[in-house]
């Protein structure tokens, strides 16, 4: 197999001398999937909170600020259906149940940690990209707008 040559359309495999990952990004890329589901915003914030306790539903659904309940039922199924976070039903009566995180779960929280490190020491460079992005834009348009008036 040539280097750099992905086995099928859903492997993910790093080159020969173990250079940086190469994956398929097409939609229906397995490893796209993936990214897809743990890079979302609300599952972020869910795996980040169980790496603390054990929770139930109304617990997370009061941390996360601006989820939905619809929502958060979506993304803690399909955390459970990707094997990372756990639901237990215990048989009480009112119904309790309780979420955490799977020992696959609890690695995916160590990268995460590693991502928000990365962003609270760039914090202040992307703030300042921003702010001068923003100042570019304003000009161009503040621009655009006297050529159209003259």
């Amino acid at each position: 197999m040539e280097e750099g040559t992905l086995k099928s359309p859903s492997h993910c495999t790093g080159t020969e001398d173990d250079q940086a990952r190469q994956w398929d990004t097409r939609e229906g890329c397995e490893v796209r999937q993936i990214l897809d589901r743990v890079a979302d915003k609300w599952s972020l914030l869910v795996i980040a909170l169980l790496d603390r306790r054990t929770l139930r539903f109304t617990e997370l659904r009061r941390e996360i600020d601006g989820i939905s309940q619809r929502m958060l039922t979506v993304t803690l199924r399909q955390l459970e259906r990707d094997g990372l976070v756990r639901r237990t039903v215990h048989p009480v009566v009112p119904p309790r149940v309780d979420y955490q995180l799977t020992p696959m779960g609890a690695t995916l929280h160590h990268t995460i940690q590693a991502l928000v490190a990365w962003t609270e020491d760039h914090q202040d460079q992307i703030a300042a990209a921003r702010t001068e992005y923003d100042q570019r834009e304003a000009e161009a348009k503040s621009t655009q707008m006297a050529m159209d008036g003259a």
